[in-house]
């Protein structure tokens, strides 16, 4: 028995050291978000955590459990193993602790426990330690002390003993067979947390309407673990969702896209005509300038805070977008539904994913045979979130970055500031020789929100502030476009300014989709000045503004030129939070959810919260048929450029 407590002691002690800190943390975020939860999902909430963090730490120590079963006087003699196993331990506890300790910051900015978004940002370490170090620095400095000062303290618990050599053989067969073997069947049905055919996931212990509830009872390694795991599904991101048929998806999406019917080439891809035939007499430059993070509540003309005294005179001035709304809470997901007119799925966006860094379209490829010169322009680093490389493969002739500026006023962690990135597109624009399609990316108001000096009358103190850096944002681009109307080239160019999606999301719902609503501007010489009122997704900017510009073409765009929509079009959109897929029309919702029915609301602008509605059956299939078609256009390569070759034929 001496011997059975000595071989036990560093996975017991692992387990208890990491069990009160995953509960004395989950105890600590259910007391600050208190007024989110009530006394039934406390309970709820705390009992799913115990489930949870059983699963995590079962799932951690089966490894060396399991060799021990397999090898277990060799392991249990070797000095290897005894240090093996105290690396093991230690580097697990010190990921939960570290998980634990960084969650409260990454919770206060995204409203989830960290995920994909923080999986993705692991590849950025350099971008990532400027933004800690100006906008986080405390809790950067907690996020090193905190584990290493409670893994050091536990280190001498995490030490194995091995057996001595005087235990009989039928000593050790007795208590490999009695101990070991069932201490791995336990491991295994702790992982699963069922008898069920499959084992539970965070799907499991969603308890509410409020995505940040349902978390909660995840603890964040576990939750990071499973973002990771989830990469399987990258070609198939359908998966996670009900089954429907390819045909099904594709019937009902151009049904429900508001393109003509007849424009569609095959029922079994959204290739299709848009525009009236024929190219226009002369070729206008297009310039799309996409605001970093700059959501509506940052917009006075949109009953925002009063931030943007430019943007608000351009509201009278242009084609101003008042249901304006962005398809995920990242920069790269905004940029595939602008540029490439594609919709968000739970997978990666577009621009990382592998399968789609050449032949896949965006707007460019479409220009390009007419004569324009495409450019992505960019204040940082363009092969952030794989910018440069998606583009250049995918139809863009430049793509311009921090290397490019010879001199600048301003430069800070994300790079040039705002006014030396529209410099440099003014430069494009007024010594091309050809028409120009740009896509210019703005940087300045990110965390840690770093602006020259001496340009705006601050809004608060100090100085480094997200609102003042909103600001800041807004002044540049007034000054740009005020340049530019002196410019030349303006009588012949439209621009489009909208942002790529809000700051951060906020609000209990499962999918907040006020988070979404976002600011959205066409301007030119010859615009004719209107509100949009209908609800308008990103991914119907593309047709949108190549109606303006007068180009027809074949594409497989799923969006609509909103523009030419009927006057009683209640438009719709579609917005991804995590794992679940909200569509939206008029004021209905539904939401999909991983092995999980859909959930359908009435969504209320008044109060910006979703309330629970009557099941819609055809509303639930047009949710889901949206939800599933970008993991179909991926999967079957169907988001290509067109040619007649490569169309698809619908199966009888």
């Amino acid at each position: 028995m001496t011997h059975l407590k000595a071989t036990l002691r560093p996975y017991i002690s692992f387990a208890v050291i990491a069990m009160v800190i995953l509960t004395g943390s989950r105890l600590g975020l259910v007391i600050w978000q208190a007024d989110r939860l009530d006394g039934e999902q406390i309970l709820q909430t705390l009992v799913n955590g115990l489930r949870v963090d059983v699963m995590t730490l079962s799932m951690t120590m089966i490894l060396p459990i399991v060799l021990l079963a397999i090898l277990p006087r060799f392991i249990l003699h070797s000095r290897l193993y005894q240090r093996l196993i105290t690396c093991w331990l230690a580097a697990w506890l010190t990921a939960l602790v570290f998980m634990e300790v960084v969650t409260p910051v990454y919770m206060d900015f995204f409203s989830v426990r960290p995920g994909r978004i923080f999986f993705e940002y692991l590849n950025r370490p350099m971008e990532v330690a400027g933004l800690i170090s100006g906008g986080y620095p405390v809790a950067a400095v907690l996020a090193i002390i905190i584990p290493a000062t409670l893994v050091y303290f536990s280190l001498p618990w995490l030490k194995p003993a091995g057996l001595s050599a005087g235990v009989s053989g039928a000593q050790w067969r007795l208590w490999h067979r009695m101990v070991i073997i069932p201490i791995v069947l336990l491991l295994i049905l702790g992982g699963r947390s069922t008898l069920g055919h499959r084992p539970a996931n965070p799907s499991t212990f969603a308890i509410s309407g409020d995505q940040l509830v349902n978390d909660l009872g995840l603890n964040s390694t576990y939750r990071l673990l499973y973002a990771v795991y989830s990469l399987r599904h990258e070609e198939d991101p359908g998966r996670f969702y009900p089954e429907m048929s390819n045909e099904t998806i594709i019937a009902t999406v151009q049904a429900d896209s508001g393109n003509p019917a007849d424009s569609y080439l095959n029922a079994a891809s959204t290739q299709h005509r848009f525009g009236a035939g024929g190219q226009p007499a002369k070729l206008r430059n297009i310039l799309i300038i996409v605001q970093e993070s700059l959501g509506a509540r940052f917009i006075g003309a949109l009953g925002g805070l009063p931030l943007s005294p430019y943007l608000d005179t351009m509201a009278d001035q242009g084609i101003w977008f008042e249901r304006l709304y962005a398809t995920g809470i990242r920069s790269a997901r905004g940029l595939e539904a602008i540029v490439a007119g594609f919709p968000p799925s739970p997978a990666r966006s577009v621009l990382k994913l592998s399968g789609s860094q050449t032949g896949f379209y965006t707007m460019a490829e479409t220009l390009r045979p007419l004569g324009y010169r495409n450019y992505f322009i960019y204040g940082g680093e363009a092969h952030f979130d794989n910018m440069q490389g998606f583009f250049l493969n995918n139809g863009f002739d430049e793509a311009i970055d921090i290397n490019d500026y010879d001199e600048w006023i301003f430069k800070g962690t994300w790079g040039v500031s705002d006014e030396d990135l529209f410099e440099k597109t003014h430069q494009v624009l007024e010594n091309s020789e050809q028409p120009v399609f740009a896509v210019a990316f703005t940087s300045s108001f990110h965390s840690p929100f770093e602006f020259p000096d001496g340009r705006i009358e601050l809004y608060e103190e100090p100085k480094q502030s997200k609102h003042n850096a909103v600001k800041y944002a807004d002044y540049a681009v007034g000054q740009f476009i005020e340049k530019a109307r002196q410019s030349d080239y303006w009588q012949d160019t439209l621009v489009l300014i909208v942002a790529d999606h809000d700051e951060r999301p906020r609000g209990y719902d499962l999918v907040p989709v006020s988070s979404y609503h976002i600011p959205g501007v066409i301007l030119g010489a010859d615009v004719t000045p209107r509100k949009v009122s209908r609800i308008t997704s990103q991914i119907d900017l593309i047709p949108t503004l190549l109606g303006l510009a007068g180009i027809s073409g074949i594409a497989p765009f799923p969006g609509e030129n909103v523009l030419a929509a009927p006057a009683d079009s209640h438009g719709r959109a579609v917005m991804q939070y995590g794992d679940n897929h909200a569509y939206m029309r008029g004021d209905q919702v539904v939401i999909h959810r991983p092995d999980l029915p859909a959930a359908q609301f009435r969504y209320d602008r008044q109060s910006d919260l979703l309330e629970p509605a009557l099941p819609n059956p055809e509303m639930a299939d047009r949710a889901l048929a949206w939800a599933l078609l970008p993991g179909l256009l991926y999967r079957e390569k169907l988001y290509g450029v067109y040619r007649q070759e490569s169309l698809p034929v619908a199966e009888k």
